[in-house]
Order: structure tokens, then sequence, then C-alpha cells
């Protein structure tokens, strides 16, 4: 059986990245597709768990190595028992934040050594590594607009500050300037309409030769 693909949505608060997981997924399935939706922190029993403690709360409730070490046995247990399981039988996988979110808001906004980051990838991810990765860009004072607009309980890194999230924002930018075979840059600035046809684009180009 052929391998499913994986495909990761990227970017700072308020970037409208849930919507367009859905609005993706349904256009995969009109294609044939089996899609499985699913989301970090979180996506399996436990990692949800991990994501209560870990979204809600105090900004220093936990320190940046702290958030690390949860994110990724979240991490470790969402890929066992759902994104592994899936790619597995076939199915396209749409993950709403993945590695790359440690990356930027641990790493490079937070501060955590980017090699330790690294090293966590390489044991925990092993081969489970996305095939394309969109990263939703905006300026960080519309998206910190967007995310308190829809306010609710897990506002832990949408109060961390202005600093941290242009630090952020940065660290995205970065993460999709070194791999560009990998990742696709979305205007988030777009309408809802515009930022789905990027999306679709990207899938056509990168991706068409999957189905």
């Amino acid at each position: 059986m052929t391998r499913g693909r994986f495909i990761t949505f990227e970017g700072g608060e308020g970037a409208g990245k849930s919507t367009q997981v859905q609005r993706l997924a349904a256009r995969l399935r009109a294609h044939g597709h089996e899609v499985v939706t699913t989301r970090e922190p979180g996506g399996s029993t436990g990692a949800e768990s991990i994501r209560d403690i870990v979204l809600k709360g105090d900004a220093d409730r936990w320190s940046p190595m702290t958030e690390t070490l949860l994110m990724y046995a979240a991490r470790r247990d969402h890929i066992e028992r759902v994104i592994r399981p899936a790619l597995e039988r076939g199915a396209w996988v749409i993950c709403d934040r993945f590695a790359d979110s440690t990356r930027a808001y641990q790493g490079a906004a937070g501060g955590v050594d980017p090699a330790f980051i690294a090293a966590l990838e390489t044991h925990i991810l092993e081969a489970t590594r996305p095939d394309l990765t969109l990263v939703f860009d905006l300026p960080p004072e519309v998206g910190l607009q967007r995310a308190h607009a829809r306010a609710g309980a897990e506002m832990r890194f949408e109060s961390k500050g202005m600093a941290f999230h242009e630090r952020l924002r940065a660290g995205f930018k970065a993460i999709a300037a070194a791999e560009p075979g990998r990742c696709a840059v979305v205007d988030a600035t777009a309408s809802m309409d515009g930022v789905e046809e990027a999306i679709w684009s990207a899938i056509q180009a990168r991706l068409a030769a999957h189905g």
C-alpha cells in the first residue's frame, strides 16, 4: 500500500489555520482521498491531556524548556497512535501545528537551544516528517487581535507579549527560508478564499504526483 501524505499547517496566533485545515480536508475528500485532520499539542487522548496543562494558565506557568519536553511527550504519543497508523494505511494527514511550532515557539521565541530541539526531533519523530508544510504569515499585531477576538481558556501564548510574537514570526520565516523544498509561505492576510486557493496551488505544485 502506498504511504499517505503528511501536510502540516504552521504560523503564529490568529493566522486562520484551523479554518483552512477543514477546507483543505473537504477538497481532498472530494478528490477521493481518506483524510485525517488533527492538531498539536493534542490529537490523541494522552496528548490532549498534555495540551490542557500546556495552553492554560499564566504565561510563566512553564519555562520554555519544560514546554519543549511537554510538547515532545505529547507529540510522540500523537505520532504513535494517530499520525503513523494513518499514513501507513494510505490516508492523507493534515495537522494543525507540528514540530516546527516547537522550533519557533520554544526555540526562536523562547530561547531553547536549537540543537537540543533538533536532537529531540531525531529521536522522537524518526521517519515521520511532513511532506509539505504551509507556513501562514501575517503581522503579529493582526494575529493577536484576531486571537483575542475569539479568546477562550487556551491563551497562555497569546499573553506572552509583542516581542515574543515578533521573534515567533521571524522564527517561522527562517524555517521556511531554510527548507524551501518542504515549506510554502502563505499570505494569511488574504481573504479566506484567497488563502484556500494559495494552499491548493501549493498542493498541486508539490504533491500532484501523488494524486
